[in-house]
């Protein structure tokens, strides 16, 4: 396996993917997944929501890249869209050099990284995103997104769109262009979706509001809903407890099983 760190910034260095490449095997090649970890739009939490989830898929097919985006209310929505958007381009753009198929490319999300996922999924035709980077239209749009825990509406989390919107009093106008469950159409990616019934800082509604609107707009998506395990759980297991008991969950650690499960079915459904 090699690694490397990909710059997505001429001016920010901040803004980057750790690539996690495994080596070639025969012919197989693999899907990629773009990690991209939460922190309220204030910090990554890469240590917990990073490259532990990428390892996770590994062994599972994919090749995995950990994306480094911009947070601390240096810029505004939607530059962090946009620097999802280049890293999908990169992704695609290199998929021979990464031994990935190009139409398998996915993103993972948590908490207001979960946000930014389902923003890839929904809100990838913004003009803005558009006029940013010269690829095709819809290049930047992933296979489906995996949202873990995610921040969906300005309704339910209001601090992570302060930071987003880099404004203490964002208008309502501001608040509704980043809500995505007001976004969601038949253009919008398939989503899966995974919280906690008692998530204390981001409420399940976030993934209850989203699931409606792909009901209603007559996507295909799949949600878990567990009833038990504060936020922030990220792979479920011993290795991202530290030392919160609730975080291992036997239970919440199969949601990549099922999230890859959930992967294969989107291209079975498409043979």
């Amino acid at each position: 396996m090699r690694f490397e760190k990909i710059p997505l910034s001429p001016t920010d260095e901040s803004v980057y993917m750790d690539a996690y490449i495994a080596d070639r095997v025969g012919d197989f090649t693999r899907k990629a997944i773009l990690v991209i970890p939460g922190g309220g739009y204030s910090n990554v939490c890469s240590d917990r929501e990073g490259e532990p989830i990428a390892m996770a898929f590994l062994p599972h097919g994919y090749n995995a890249f950990v994306l480094h985006y911009t947070v601390g209310r240096k810029k505004p929505f939607p530059a962090q869209l946009i620097e999802v958007a280049r890293a999908i381009k990169q992704i695609r753009d290199c998929a021979d050099e990464y031994n990935i198929d190009p139409n398998a490319v996915f993103t993972v999300g948590f908490s207001a990284g979960g946000h930014l996922a389902a923003s890839s999924g929904v809100l990838w035709k913004l003009p803005e995103v558009q006029a940013a980077l010269d690829m095709p239209y819809g290049y930047n749009k992933p296979t489906g997104v995996m949202l873990i825990y995610p921040v969906i509406s300005a309704a339910y989390h209001a601090i992570s769109f302060n930071n987003l919107l880099c404004s203490d009093t964002p208008s309502q106008e501001m608040l509704d262009a980043c809500s995505i469950e007001r976004h969601v159409d038949a253009d919008s990616a398939p989503a899966f979706i995974m919280h906690t019934a008692n998530d204390q800082i981001v409420d399940v509604k976030n993934a209850l509001a989203l699931a409606w609107a792909y009901a209603d707009a007559d996507v295909l998506y799949e949600m878990h809903i567990y009833p038990d395990a504060p936020h922030g759980a990220a792979l479920g297991n011993r290795i991202t407890e530290c030392g919160v008991a609730k975080w291992n969950n036997p239970a919440i650690a199969k949601w990549v099983e099922q999230a890859v499960a959930w992967a294969e079915s989107l291209s079975k459904a498409e043979a």
